[in-house]
């Protein structure tokens, strides 16, 4: 691959059969995990931003730097404008998209009353893209998770008046756990709402020797997930409130693929027993996980320890980290049946969803 070079096409990690859109199911397929970009709320917070806050900025090398500058330039027109975004979603054979924010526009890197600003600018920007296409695109939104009550006060309007399905948070506000007891109004409100909490990493926090390779994305982002996991899991957020619905992106991490460890130290030591009354497992099995894992065997081994109806189809568009045929991967596990691979291309998705 040529120098600051980058690829929105087909995955190096699996062998590529037929495309998904010629062997899809007839029933309605659905991304529960893609992106759009807000514009607006970008020129709004640039002046505002501390972007040495944000761990993907931080560690990265300049080659990375510029990759990155890359893609924003390329794939600006899809991840704002619905007839190129559309194409490639047809190509695909998608019929419905989830479309949450891009990560860096959650802005937590902003002071509070900017930050809030930012967030409803983005929300604003969602709800207006998805109204100009409602058959093809549903929204979810962002909070100001600086402020437990101006992250519920947002998602409140974006569960009422802006009709979204849920909302995008990252999977540590600044460093700090997403189950810090701060933020416990907001795992409040979200239970009582309904709404979908979908976690999403940013980069590593702690990425010092994850600079180069783009590992702070490639090990960082899944990384990042399993921590958040862990401790959503360990600090009894998932045991406090028994109905959340969470959706960790990239196939949660590595957390799923070496759930027997929690399990076996929750076991062994009273450290990590803590107060859960029922062993780590019992509440990671509640969370439902996105088809991001790239190869047939890791899907597979998804859905057989965690249950078909916990796996949902995304695609992480309109990134080059994206899976540009996730119907074409469910489709290359050959030990799925058409009933299998139908709950996972959009079945699953529309029940989570309340469609």
């Amino acid at each position: 691959m040529a120098e600051n070079s980058n690829h929105y096409g087909a995955t190096a990690a699996r062998p590529q059969g037929k495309p998904g859109r010629e062997i899809r199911p007839a029933s309605l397929t659905i991304d529960i995990h893609a992106h759009v970009f807000v514009p607006e709320a970008g020129a709004y917070a640039a002046p505002h931003l501390n972007t040495q806050a944000i761990p993907l900025n931080l560690f990265a090398t300049p080659a990375t730097q510029a990759i990155n500058r890359k893609q924003e330039v390329d794939r600006r027109i899809v991840g704002t404008q619905h007839g190129p975004r559309l194409a490639e979603l047809d190509a695909m054979g998608i019929d419905l998209q989830l479309c949450a924010p891009a990560p860096p526009q959650s802005y937590y890197a902003l002071p509070l009353e900017h930050a809030v600003v930012a967030n409803r600018m983005v929300n604003n920007g969602i709800a207006a893209f998805c109204a100009a296409q409602p058959d093809r695109f549903l929204g979810m939104g962002t909070v100001p998770m600086q402020d437990a009550a101006e992250a519920v006060r947002e998602l409140e309007r974006c569960m009422g008046p802006l009709g979204f399905k849920g909302v995008q948070i990252l999977t540590n506000i600044l460093g700090q756990e997403i189950s810090d007891p701060a933020f416990e109004p907001f795992w409040a409100a979200a239970e009582r709402l309904g709404a979908l909490v979908m976690i999403h990493p940013n980069g590593f926090t702690e990425g010092r020797r994850l600079a180069r390779y783009y590992f702070n994305n490639v090990i960082g982002n899944p990384l990042d997930t399993t921590v958040a996991l862990h401790y959503l899991i360990f600090d009894g957020v998932l045991e406090r409130y028994p109905n959340l619905r969470i959706l960790a992106v990239h196939g949660g991490g590595y957390l799923p693929a070496y759930s027997g460890r929690i399990d076996h130290a929750w076991g062994a030591r009273s450290d990590s027993h803590g107060k859960l009354p029922q062993p780590p497992s019992h509440y990671l099995r509640k969370i439902y996980f996105d088809t991001i894992v790239f190869t047939p065997h890791q899907l597979e081994y998804l859905v057989k320890v965690y249950g078909v109806e916990q796996i949902v189809m995304g695609t992480d568009f309109p990134f080059d980290m994206a899976d540009s045929d996730p119907i074409g991967h469910i489709c290359s596990v050959e030990s799925f049946d058409a009933e299998t691979r139908a709950a996972l291309a959009g079945g699953n998705a529309k029940r989570l969803l309340g469609l």
